[in-house]
């Protein structure tokens, strides 16, 4: 037999450090499970403990179990009843025997044995698709609290390895086994884990850059004529709010000024053009690296439907499949319950935009000087706040509604109800995480008015004003305090949630025996055929993993939905947050590890399922990419103040029209972005009391500044006209040129290797050979 050769993209993303196969990981799968271990595991309760209807029906579940030929052994703890169920031989032959005979995945000689992973999806499936006389199944069952759990065993030798080589806070920095963690959780685990890997090694470039543009505004905190001028301003401005506000002095906001070049300035544009094509380059190496590992492990060419069909019939011979179907009164009806939904997302944006207007009037008008003096910076920060807190509730709201859209649409197998349900969560949650950023980004400051002609809400309250610096500090900390708070409190809930409920349940429950010297040593070795553990053994590890915290068939899409949400807030308002993937960066290695820990030692073992790539997961990351480039090229030509210092610098400015001064270029840009309102102006005297208008000298003032391009009359200046243009002309041509070079990095990186396409034609080209081999073999009637 020739020995088998890994492909070269493995062994660069081990010399990277994403992976850490060693040369010696096994690429088939690993052999059949041992006699010592079981497929499947129900728990009920005793008859004493549950209503007779209750105990009928789980007889009755388990009776339907034995007629499929399904080996049930029973032990009772306390008011605990244990099943522990194993499939015969002839089940998993039949698998086999179909699997070869159809196109799901590339058959290979060396593909010759079930091993246990497999073993446990085919009897969950079995599980899931068993019915009682009145027509309920497993779910049905489990919701009448009829079994009070379901899970498959964790294998302890298996177990103690990933824990050692992964599994560790101590290997935050090394590669991952990815190989082995698909023998032990399958290969979805095993790609969301490759993917996590190869997404986190390639922050590292966007993250140093991101701190390079950091430091470059850094580096011009004291010498930039802008700060300056901010800085050592006497102008006054315009009241922030009625009643009790009073005009301000422009030097007031010096460290704003600071804050706002530090993420506002020329690097940022560069890195936004970065951070599109990364977009792309890393979807593109992505897909390339995936086609190298499932190539290795033989998947390349499965089918989730096909493998669903072989199930039905391994379940069931006399089955009859399940047809494709289509509504277009339930289609029509999902969609006005998306819209709706998103609708009333959109509206929770707008009341906390009201929150955030009415707070800035109460800090303002309180009795706490330094809220009062900052009392825009306040509401600001208790909306992100706030922001963050409706983001916590309507996840668990966004995750009901869609569910119940699923049970709607009525869709044909659990893949096309996961694929349905990751679209319409998704959709919701970059609602709810992004309408408010929008706002700030693209509203705030804009439709606010100017005095005398405010815009108010209900008629009573101003909307919030940018800062004369502009309007990205505001993005910034919204979307600062949202990452931060998002990431810290989701990471220690999600270890210290089931670290606790493990812990807890080990109180509820007795001290688990030990394990026998005699079943210890038949399970470190390697077990005859035939050969059981002793009961009090059997029900240590079936305990053990009672114990352990529940999941679901939508534990692994949780993870999947944070990740991606977190490369949402990486990529699409990068320019107003260049620190965000040195943060993203952060989290990510510690998540790799979190999510290891908890899957191999705090939770029970996810059943393992088939696949070839991410599914929809994939689509939704190229559209966030197109979106990014959208977005950015919005934030930088609209949102930031890079065009309004263009046209400044050569159009206004002292070195415009090519003049040659002494002068910095920028000098008295703040100064031109500023308008005056006049207090002899009937309207201005209207909007601002006699006391509004006294300086913080004491004097009183007849006129003061706001940040915007109006004449004495109000009306929009030429400049503005002349910025406005030049903004959408930016926009456009930012977007197309970063598109394009989109699409030339996609066409440049190929989305499979080339050995990869060669294996893969040669392992075609083997099986047909031994096929027909197989066919002359076998004798022939002469008839």
């Amino acid at each position: 037999m020739p020995i088998h050769r890994r492909q070269p993209s493995i062994e660069l993303l081990e010399l990277m450090g994403v992976v850490k196969e060693n040369g010696n990981e096994q690429t088939s799968l690993p052999p059949v499970h041992t006699p010592l271990s079981y497929d499947y595991v129900l728990v009920g309760k005793t008859i004493e403990k549950q209503e007779r209807e209750a105990f009928k029906k789980q007889r009755e579940y388990i009776e339907e179990l034995k007629k499929k030929k399904l080996k049930v052994t029973k032990i009772i703890d306390d008011d605990l009843i244990f099943y522990g169920i194993q499939a015969p031989k002839e089940i998993f032959e039949r698998y086999r025997y179909l699997l070869k005979v159809s196109d799901a995945c590339n058959w290979s000689s060396d593909q010759n044995v079930v091993p246990l992973s497999t073993r446990i999806r085919i009897v969950h499936y079995i599980l899931n698709h068993t019915f009682i006389y009145s027509g309920e199944g497993l779910r049905d069952l489990m919701k009448m609290k009829v079994f009070e759990a379901k899970f498959c065993l964790h294998e302890k030798k298996k177990q103690r390895e990933l824990k050692e080589n992964w599994a560790r806070w101590t290997a935050c920095l090394q590669g991952q086994p990815i190989t082995a963690v698909r023998n032990y959780f399958g290969e979805k685990v095993a790609l969301y884990f490759l993917w996590l890997g190869w997404y986190t090694y390639l922050l590292i470039p966007p993250a140093l850059i991101g701190v390079i543009v950091f430091l470059y505004g850094l580096a011009f905190f004291n010498s930039s004529p802008l700060i300056k001028e901010v800085c050592e301003a006497d102008t006054l401005m315009c009241p922030l709010c009625d009643k009790r506000c009073k005009v301000w002095q422009l030097s007031d906001t010096c460290t704003y000024a600071k804050v706002s070049l530090l993420f506002d300035n020329d690097g940022t544009v560069l890195f936004a053009m970065f951070m599109a094509v990364w977009a792309t380059l890393f979807l593109e190496f992505w897909k390339r690296h995936r086609a190298t590992y499932v190539c290795e492990w033989k998947v390349s060419d499965w089918c989730e439907e096909e493998e669903e069909l072989i199930l039905e019939i391994v379940n069931d011979v006399n089955c009859d499949p399940k047809e494709y179907k289509h509504s277009y009164l339930r289609s029509t009806l999902v969609l006005v319950c998306v819209t709706a939904m998103i609708l009333v997302i959109i509206g929770l944006t707008h009341a906390l935009v009201v929150f955030r207007v009415i707070a800035a009037v109460l800090l303002a008008e309180g009795s706490w000087e330094f809220l009062s003096n900052h009392s825009n910076s306040g509401a600001m920060m208790l909306g992100a706040v706030l922001h963050f807190l409706i983001i916590t509730v309507m996840t668990r709201v966004n995750r009901i509604v869609a569910m119940k859209l699923c049970e709607i649409e009525k869709t044909r197998s659990f893949a096309a109800t996961e694929k349905s349900f990751t679209v319409k969560m998704f959709t919701f949650q970059f609602f709810t995480y992004f309408s408010s950023l929008f706002y700030v980004a693209f509203f705030l400051g804009r439709i606010n008015g100017h005095p005398g002609g405010y815009v108010r809400i209900s008629g009573k309250w101003r909307l919030e004003e940018c800062h004369p610096s502009g309007c990205l500090t505001d993005l910034f900390i919204q979307m600062a305090i949202i990452m931060v708070l998002k990431q810290t409190i989701s990471n220690v809930l999600e270890f210290t949630g089931p670290w606790f409920c493990r812990w807890f349940k080990s109180r509820r429950t007795q001290k688990l025996q030990r394990k026998c010297a005699h079943c210890y040593l038949k399970d470190e070795s390697e077990a005859k055929q035939g050969a059981e553990l002793c009961d009090n053994c059997k029900l240590r590890d079936w305990v053990s993993n009672y114990r352990l915290n529940d999941v679901d068939s939508f534990s692994l899409f949780h993870e999947f939905l944070e990740m991606v949400i977190q490369f949402s807030f990486t990529t699409i308002f990068v320019a107003a947050f260049p620190l965000a993937p040195l943060l993203a960066l952060i989290n990510n290695v510690i998540e790799i590890r979190l999510d290891a820990i908890k899957m191999v030692a705090l939770e029970r073992r996810l059943v393992p399922k088939k696949t070839n790539d991410i599914g929809v997961w994939i689509d939704v990351l190229e559209a966030i990419g197109v979106l990014a480039v959208i977005a950015n090229g919005l934030v930088i030509g609209v949102s930031s103040d890079f065009i309004p210092r263009l046209v400044y610098r050569y159009r206004y400015g002292p070195c415009a029209n090519g003049t040659v001064t002494d002068i910095d270029c920028m000098a008295g840009y703040i100064n031109n972005t500023l308008s005056t309102a006049r207090m002899d102006d009937q309207n201005i005297g209207n909007e601002f009391s006699t006391s509004q208008m006294v300086s913080p000298g004491g004097y009183n003032v007849s006129y003061c500044r706001y940040k915007d391009y109006r004449d004495n009359d109000y009306t929009l200046t030429p400049q503005f006209w002349l910025i406005l243009a030049i903004r959408f002309a930016f926009v456009i041509l930012f977007e197309h040129f970063v598109v394009i070079l989109k699409f030339v990095a996609a066409w440049f990186v190929p989305s499979a290797p080339m050995q990869v396409k060669n294996d893969k034609l040669f392992d075609k080209l083997n099986r047909l050979k031994e096929e027909l081999s197989s066919f002359e073999a076998r004798p022939h009637s002469n008839t």
